[in-house]
């Protein structure tokens, strides 16, 4: 579905970071233990993690314990605020590349695509890690950019319709 808010859409962002080689469910199980463990993804509060924050993750089972991606979080927080501070809000620099409008999808589903690509390379370039554009297509697809719910699938419908109210 659609996804306008800054904060729910760089939470799914580093959730689809995590995911990066392992499998979708994993991650959907573990996350409300990501949640508490990410103080509910404030990147305010994420930003300030310490190294001692970072061991105190690296300990805990609920989570996906790889320091790179821990890393990756942190940094991307703080890039998420400078982008902030610099009077960028995080859902408007996303949803402009689609023109504030989703891309409605039919036929085949693509792992990735030129779009997706210019996406990763954007965050890349501004610091963000575990953002391929494989990943980056799985996120636009959360985050509601693109619709590729298939033609018979009741959540096209209700995602063409928000669509239609942004």
């Amino acid at each position: 579905m659609p996804d306008t808010d800054s904060r729910s859409i760089w939470e799914c962002l580093v959730l689809e970071g995590f995911q990066a080689g392992l499998a979708w469910v994993i991650v959907l199980r573990k996350r409300e233990a990501f949640r508490a463990a990410f103080k509910q993804f404030s990147p305010e509060a994420v930003a300030r993690f310490t190294e001692k924050d970072v061991d105190r993750l690296l300990l805990d089972p609920g989570i996906i314990r790889s320091r790179a991606k821990i890393d990756a979080t942190i940094q991307s927080a703080r890039i998420y605020l400078d982008m902030q501070q610099s009077g960028m809000n995080f859902s408007d620099w996303v949803w402009s590349f689609v023109d504030g409008k989703p891309i409605q999808n039919s036929g085949p589903v693509p792992a990735s695509t030129p779009l997706a690509e210019k996406i990763s390379k954007e965050l890349k370039h501004r610091g963000i890690k575990f953002v391929g554009p494989i990943i980056v297509y799985a996120w636009m697809q959360a985050i509601g950019l693109v619709n590729d719910h298939a033609p018979n699938c009741f959540r096209r419908e209700l995602c063409a319709s928000k669509i239609q109210r942004m």
